[in-house]
């Protein structure tokens, strides 16, 4: 059965016929075909009012629908057909020259443009078909030391260990380097929960510290102030693609023997004069989950600096066997390892690595470029010559006098799907009591106005423009 089955109804059907095909097909609609070209359309609105009217349920669909509809050519460019879009109209039926239905467009499916979706056109089939042929579809197999071996190359001096996914990363980087309970670690108050819950899973405590109002990453200045005798490391996040100051945060780890574990879930390829996240730090951390730069489905990895700390995670990770003796367990570990199809994705992946970053740097680039100086706008991310931004997602400010959330909704009814940026970690209940910097006003800020744009690597610069045409088009209401 295909999606039309649940949309069309015949001329000669009744109104008890066509409601039982709205309720199917949950969209509130249906419509009405002649000798399969579309003749009307009726929604359940339209048979409550015709049985208000005295009609009833056997009566014939055709005194109920509405022969002045929306519809067009299954060629018509996309953003013609989400121009169409409105609180009213939410699905339109796509016809060939004959008038037939052949497809239909809806706010959140057809003709919409997706805030993120994996590129997939490399030997993904080729190197899992390979996995499935060979019988090696679990933890073990070439593709797992391919991944790792690919991911050392790619960040030299760095010893790789492949992970289930980029949360497990981060605790397994914790547990290896020897965080522990009465432990603080500094984090972060604007990123994704798994940066602090890790560091509370490994029973240390967390510190919530206010970020740079113009990287949104964590300030140095703001790590100074919060280092004490318990202080064990500092979490740098590089939130969506941005680098944070890593060479301030150095200085800081080095005066203070402090480790430096960084988060790089969002920010594979990006760079730190010159040198890509994830080499600065004692242990850094990637996630390769659907949404990601690369994708495995789930996934990630750990990099090491140190090969002795690296050796304490494989065994970690394994449930805590020795590598030289089978079943003999010497510490208790945790099962977090990656499957070879995963891997076999990630090899495929990388190999294209440098294509999808330079797609993600255009996007970023013209984003910036076009809303620059637009009056909606706050803030677009800053550049400097130190800075490789892979802008994972391109996401900006919006001033103060712009709805943010009623953007958003907005933006759906035409077809975009967007985001806001993380709340700030100190608002929600479980880590309001991690609060130590005395003022979180950028992190409230940057909340409140920020906003995600599509990102994916197949969006068009035409999809772009028609994005901020959007934007300046709601604002304008």
């Amino acid at each position: 059965m295909s999606a039309l089955d649940n949309l069309t109804v015949e001329i000669n059907a009744t109104l008890k016929d066509a409601l039982i095909l709205i309720n199917k097909n949950s969209f509130g609609i249906c419509f009405v075909v002649s000798d399969l070209r579309l003749v009307g359309v009726v929604t359940d609105g339209d048979i409550r009012r015709a049985l208000i009217n005295n009609k009833n349920l056997e009566s014939c669909i055709d005194e109920a629908m509405n022969r002045n509809f929306i519809a067009r050519h299954v060629d018509t460019p996309s953003k013609d057909v989400r121009n169409l879009f409105s609180e009213s109209i939410r699905v339109i039926p796509l016809l060939d020259s004959d008038g037939l239905i052949v497809d239909i467009s809806n706010i959140k499916k057809t003709h919409s443009i997706p805030l993120m979706e994996p590129s997939l056109s490399g030997k993904e089939n080729e190197y899992v078909n390979d996995c499935l042929d060979t019988g090696w579809i679990s933890s073990k197999g070439k593709y797992v030391q391919m991944f790792e071996q690919k991911f050392e190359e790619l960040h030299p001096g760095m010893f790789a260990v492949t992970v289930s996914n980029g949360t497990v990363a981060l605790q397994l980087a914790m547990l290896a380097i020897g965080i522990k309970n009465g432990d603080e670690v500094i984090v972060p108050n604007i990123t994704f929960a798994a940066s602090i819950n890790t560091v509370i899973h490994c029973g240390a405590t967390p510190v919530l510290c206010e970020v740079d109002p113009v990287t949104w990453c964590i300030d140095p200045k703001e790590i100074k102030k919060l280092i004490n005798s318990r202080t064990k490391a500092i979490m740098p996040v590089h939130l969506y693609g941005q680098p944070a100051q890593m060479d301030e945060i150095i200085k800081l780890a080095n005066e203070n023997s402090l480790y430096i574990i960084e988060d790089c879930a969002e920010a594979l390829g990006s760079m730190w004069k010159n040198k890509n996240v994830g080499t600065f730090g004692d242990a850094s951390t990637f996630s390769f989950f659907g949404n990601k730069t690369i994708t495995t489905g789930e996934g990630g990895m750990v990099l090491f600096k140190s090969k002795e700390i690296r050796d304490r995670a494989i065994i970690l990770r394994d449930h805590g066997m020795s590598p030289t003796k089978r079943y003999w367990h010497e510490v208790i570990g945790f099962n977090f390892r990656l499957t070879n199809i995963q891997a076999a994705i990630g090899v495929a992946q990388l190999e294209r690595l440098d294509e999808i970053v330079r797609k993600k740097i255009h996007i970023g680039d013209f984003y910036s470029d076009i809303l620059r100086n637009n009056n909606i706008v706050a803030q677009v991310p800053k550049s400097h010559s130190a800075v490789k931004n892979s802008y994972w997602i391109f996401s900006f400010l919006l001033k103060k006098k712009i709805n943010r959330d009623q953007m958003i909704s907005k933006l759906l009814e035409h077809g975009i799907e967007t985001r806001p940026v993380f709340f700030p970690l100190h608002k929600m209940p479980p880590y309001e009591n991690f609060k130590r910097s005395r003022s979180l006003e950028n992190s409230i800020n940057i909340s409140q106005q920020g906003l995600s744009l599509p990102s994916a690597t197949s969006l068009s610069d035409e999809n772009m423009k028609y994005i901020v045409y959007c934007l300046n088009k709601i604002s304008a209401q």
